[in-house]
């Protein structure tokens, strides 16, 4: 088989389409009346129900002999109503149902007002920091400003000392966390079986 297809002779010229008569008919007459590939095709599926592509449409012209590469612009905009109803009804299947985000509502916030300790810190850098110190730290808010810590005696069981402990922590926080005898019942269970 040479340079054709199975049950075809060299001179037989086989086509195979997929358009139905009435389709190629229709893109005859849209081509004779200079409309657009776009165009056309827009409005074949409208007529016809179907989804040729435009370059399907261009395909089809050029085997049926009807496509010139020098046709003339699309002058006629006889199909345009249609093609508009054909693309406001496209668009109304994709369009999302009516939810919209709701706006944000901006409320004026109060300034926080901070709270502060009456500590003078020791202002220590991190070298001069000993295990027992305040590890609060100050400055580091300009650039190039060093950061120092408060360096006073550490609460037991804190990186702080007791004041910045406490301004650490939420003011309406238990200043002591409560004792579980949980564990102590656990033993006492245990100790019985």
């Amino acid at each position: 088989m040479i340079g054709g297809r199975l049950g075809a002779n060299k001179d037989e010229k086989v086509e195979q389409t997929n358009w139905a008569p009435q389709h190629s008919e229709a893109l005859r007459e849209l081509v004779a009346k200079g409309l657009s590939y776009s165009e056309i095709t827009d409005a074949i599926n409208a007529k016809f129900h179907t989804c040729y592509s435009r370059n399907a449409a261009i395909g089809r012209a050029k085997r049926m002999g009807i496509a010139n590469a020098d046709r003339p612009k699309a002058q006629s905009r006889a199909c345009q109503p249609q093609q508009d109803k054909v693309l406001e009804r496209r668009l109304s299947e994709f369009r999302p149902s009516e939810f919209r985000w709701p706006m944000p509502v901006m409320e004026r916030a109060e300034p926080v007002t901070l709270r502060c300790v009456e500590v003078d810190p020791r202002h220590l850098s991190l070298l001069e920091l000993e295990r027992s110190n305040c590890r609060y730290p100050y400055g580091g808010d300009e650039e190039g400003e060093a950061i120092t810590f408060c360096g006073h005696p550490r609460r037991k069981g804190s990186s702080y000392c007791t004041p910045h402990f406490h301004l650490t922590r939420d003011p309406g926080a238990p200043l002591e966390p409560g004792v579980s005898t949980a564990p102590l019942r656990l033993v006492d269970a245990a100790q019985d079986v």
